[in-house]
């Protein structure tokens, strides 16, 4: 029986919505609820009064952020979170599972748990099932989570399953950890987008038993990291179906509002999500007539109250008018604002779609609710839109599937929509594009010796890694020639960066525009020289001068898996033979390095970059990378790789386990001298 008394109360006809109850240590829960994220004991923007007066019934704090800081002894002091933030209400606490997962350059997985550098100190952190708990106790929350291995939902089946059996291990060790402990705890049902592997997650979770004792409910993970809303809707239906109808089903980290609808309608109890808050940050309000985008200069003079069917603080109190302003010049109470409409939005929301439940008429509900959640501010006839300036600077931030993303630090990159990966996304572009490519390259080093040095810069994109070279050596006096060999398939984001170069300083130069316009660009001193290769880099790389550097800058494994194959390493390293050649990138990833090593390459650390404590640079010959006197992969990396549990990554990698794993442990940088 679960510690927390779910009492079912209704389900909706033609539906799988429910209505229910459950009671925790700190109050009753009503249920389906959406659960505000504070992170850091605190939800951003926000105050304990004002989440109270927008509804908020149950927080979500993460013990991957609080194990770092403020610590388990500051929590044991208080007695626990609620006394140390004063909240006096329901508190859940993720594990660190899915922080871990996002750490993908910075973090070792093997049975005993997840090893990762503290972002604050940069210290070794071994985050093991009985750490987490042991943390979350000392957070005294009402509802642990299990330490988990999250998995990017497209994950084969192989590494899925590989990553679900860990789960269940840590599941086991987590329960036993908790020991007497009363508060509740929750298993996360894995599998990626397998149905197989949902179902057997279930089972395996449901039957689990620690002392005779089992979860008090089951989450549903790895959804929203990677599939389309059409896949995440079909295994939210897929995963609840399976779970037992006398416990409460979380599904972790979504959405939308029209994310939550749909997935109440498929039978899931509870919710938490971070776009309330990072939405009112960017100037978005959720309303009863669509989606605002409080930016848009057509509320410049409006004296209307942003959501006519609202009676929030922020509706109350304040013109669509002074939001915009607000919003416009970036000041936080603009963000705290909209922040606090969204979440009493929210919680509106949750509160419509209980009462249409327990009414009989949540059907009726959904397939109305369902076309006004998905509205916009300019779809709705009802919100007054005249033709004004911001529609034209709205669309010139945007080009084909690019957009300018502007960091909230003081400088703007260029994001790709369909994928969501920011090129440059961490520090100021140019600084890290000559931080963490130009200086690496010892491009003066390589002229002493060379009459030309070509470099190849893989991934244009918004050509701050061509520059940064550019800016670097045009006014220096050196002997010898560069040659910038740049490859794109789209150049759109150089397009998209020069319509907006007032926010890319880098671009203020004739170089971008006579790529663009003729292929290529020289110097004055026709000492520099830049030509562009379009097309397929897979493909195109073929018949271009070999290369003596290579900026290795393509989007990442997620959107671009053959890039990144050991396949095409190789066919690099190939086509390399005769010249010294240097490869850098921004990746910390064990997998890449590995594929690197297993075609040839002798690899080393490259420069911190943002969290990442170092990067990657490859060498084709050992003795450019004596020469340039390389910190390269040692015995320790070599003994942290031999204890992981998926020493192959076989979305890389189509050779044999057994002479993958052979090419690494014989190449010569590992062998004693």
């Amino acid at each position: 029986m679960s510690r927390l008394n779910f009492q079912l109360e209704a389900t909706a006809s033609g539906s799988r919505a429910r209505a229910a109850t459950f009671t925790t240590l700190h109050g009753v829960v009503q249920t389906p609820i959406f659960m505000p994220v504070g992170t850091q004991a605190t939800v951003k923007n926000q105050t304990v009064e004002s989440l109270k007066t927008a509804g908020s019934n149950v927080l979500l704090a993460n013990t991957y952020h609080l194990l770092l800081r403020p610590g388990p002894e500051v929590m044991r002091k208080f007695g626990g979170i609620h006394k140390f933030m004063n909240w006096d209400r329901p508190v859940l606490t993720d594990s660190g599972g899915f922080q871990i997962f996002s750490l993908s350059h910075s973090r070792e997985m093997n049975e005993k748990g997840a090893r990762f550098l503290s972002y604050i100190d940069n210290r070794p952190i071994m985050l093991t099932p009985e750490l987490s708990i042991d943390m979350q106790k000392a957070i005294n929350s009402d509802i642990m989570m299990v330490l988990d291995q999250c998995i990017e939902s497209h994950a084969n089946h192989k590494d899925a399953k590989l990553a679900m059996e860990l789960t269940h291990r840590w599941a086991k060790r987590s329960l036993e950890a908790r020991g007497d402990s009363q508060q509740s705890m929750f298993g996360i049902v894995q599998g990626a987008c397998h149905e197989d592997l949902r179902k057997q997650s279930a089972d395996t979770l449901i039957n689990l038993r620690v002392n005779g004792e089992g979860f008090d409910g089951l989450a549903i993970g790895g959804l929203a990291v990677g599939e389309t809303k059409s896949e995440r809707e079909d295994f939210t239906e897929i995963a609840a179906s399976m779970l037992p109808v006398n416990l409460p089903r979380y599904l972790m980290g979504v959405g939308t509002p029209i994310d939550i609808l749909e997935a109440v309608h498929r039978g899931v109890d509870m919710f938490d999500c971070i776009l309330p808050n990072q939405y009112g940050q960017r100037g978005v309000a959720f309303t009863s007539l669509g989606k605002f985008q409080m930016r848009r200069t057509v509320y410049k003079f409006s004296e209307e109250k942003l959501d006519p069917s609202c009676d929030c603080l922020t509706c109350t109190n304040y013109s669509r008018a002074y939001l915009h302003h607000l919003i416009k010049t970036e000041e936080p109470l603009g963000w705290h604002l909209l922040s606090l409409h969204n979440i009493t939005f929210y919680h509106r929301l949750m509160s419509e779609i209980r009462m249409n439940i327990l009414g009989g008429t949540f059907l009726e509900y959904y397939n109305r609710k369902r076309i006004e959640l998905d509205m916009t501010d300019e779809e709705n006839p009802h919100v007054p839109m005249t033709p004004s300036k911001a529609n034209k600077a709205e669309k010139r931030l945007q080009l084909g599937d690019y957009e300018v993303h502007d960091s909230g630090r003081g400088f703007s990159s260029i994001r790709q929509r369909s994928s969501g990966e920011v090129m440059h996304s961490v520090n100021p572009p140019q600084e890290e594009a000559r931080n963490l490519y130009v200086l690496p390259a010892r491009i003066d080093e390589r002229l002493a010796t060379l009459d030309e040095v070509v470099i190849w810069d893989v991934g244009l994109g918004a050509a701050h890694n061509s520059m940064a070279v550019i800016h670097e050596f045009e006014k220096k006096g050196f002997t010898g020639k560069i040659r910038i060999v740049s490859f794109e398939n789209d150049t759109d984001p150089l397009k998209l960066a020069l319509k907006n170069a007032p926010f890319f300083p880098h671009l203020h130069h004739a170089a971008p525009v006579d790529l663009l316009k003729f292929n290529k660009w020289m110097s004055s001193a026709e000492n520099i020289a830049w030509e562009l290769i379009q097309g397929d880099f897979s493909q195109s790389f073929q018949g271009a001068p070999k290369p003596h550097v290579i900026f290795y800058d393509p989007f990442s494994i997620h959107t671009n898996v053959e890039l990144w194959s050991e396949d095409f390493f190789a066919r690099i390293f190939q086509y390399c033979r005769g010249s010294e050649v240097q490869l850098l990138n921004y990746s910390a990833s064990t997998a890449v390095r590995a594929t690197l090593l297993a075609v040839g390459f002798t690899v080393g650390y490259g420069p911190a970059t943002g969290p990442k404590s170092a990067t990657t640079v490859a060498y084709n010959t050992s003795s450019l990378a004596h020469e340039l006197g390389a910190t390269l992969l040692g015995q320790e990396w070599l003994t942290r790789w031999e204890r992981s549990d998926a020493k192959v990554a076989r979305t890389l990698s189509q050779s044999d386990e057994k002479e993958f794993e052979e090419k690494i442990r014989s190449h010569s940088q590992f062998q004693n001298k």
